[in-house]
């Protein structure tokens, strides 16, 4: 069920209230920009999507049933919004490998995931973290995705398979997947020197 506060303040947002905007974005800004951040695991981009996110949330708030919680509803846009990021700039680098096929310039450096910093990890554990990173960047989508709530945003499973409109069983094989694949992924980097 959801809080008699969030109700009004979707029904505050509806009527095109900017205070309640502010305060929208003052308690959500966090949470869209570490999942945005552990799915792009980029600091720019993650500002990026979480600019689309509040952009899309009150284009579309008009649009929200109640039926779930708010921040299931922005983690589901946040996600998606991330996801498409990865996608475009996926679709670049191949029109971008098809063009140097013809071209001779040099292609541009590849952003170094070793710089990756993500709020909820120490300061002892950043060399780890970027390897952790590394893998995850290679998951497919969706394990991506369902590792990244539980792991770095605390979601349990129930929540996520709210946010990405799964079952829970689903939810479940996409974890246990996650970590077989993270698990090789990661043993393989260890094996080569």
């Amino acid at each position: 069920m959801v809080p008699q506060d969030e109700l009004e303040l979707i029904e505050r947002l509806k009527q095109g209230d900017e205070a309640a905007f502010r305060t929208l974005v003052e308690r959500y800004q966090d949470l869209v920009y570490n999942t945005a951040l552990g799915i792009v695991q980029n600091e720019s981009d993650a500002e990026d999507v979480a600019q689309e996110v509040f952009i899309q949330v009150y284009r579309s708030i008009g649009n929200f049933k109640s039926e779930a919680k708010l921040s299931t509803w922005i983690y589901r846009i946040t996600t998606t919004r991330a996801l498409d990021l990865l996608r475009a700039r996926k679709s670049k680098k191949r029109f971008g490998l098809l063009k140097r096929l013809w071209e001779t310039e040099e292609e541009s450096p590849v952003e170094n995931i070793q710089d990756f910093n993500h709020p909820g990890v120490s300061l002892e554990r950043k060399e780890e973290a970027a390897q952790l990173m590394t893998a995850i960047a290679q998951l497919p989508e969706n394990q991506k995705v369902a590792f990244v709530l539980h792991k770095l945003e605390g979601l349990s499973y129930l929540e996520i398979a709210t946010v990405m409109g799964n079952t829970l069983p689903a939810v479940e094989s996409l974890m246990h997947r996650a970590r077989l694949n993270l698990r090789k992924i990661l043993e393989k980097k260890i094996s080569t020197p």
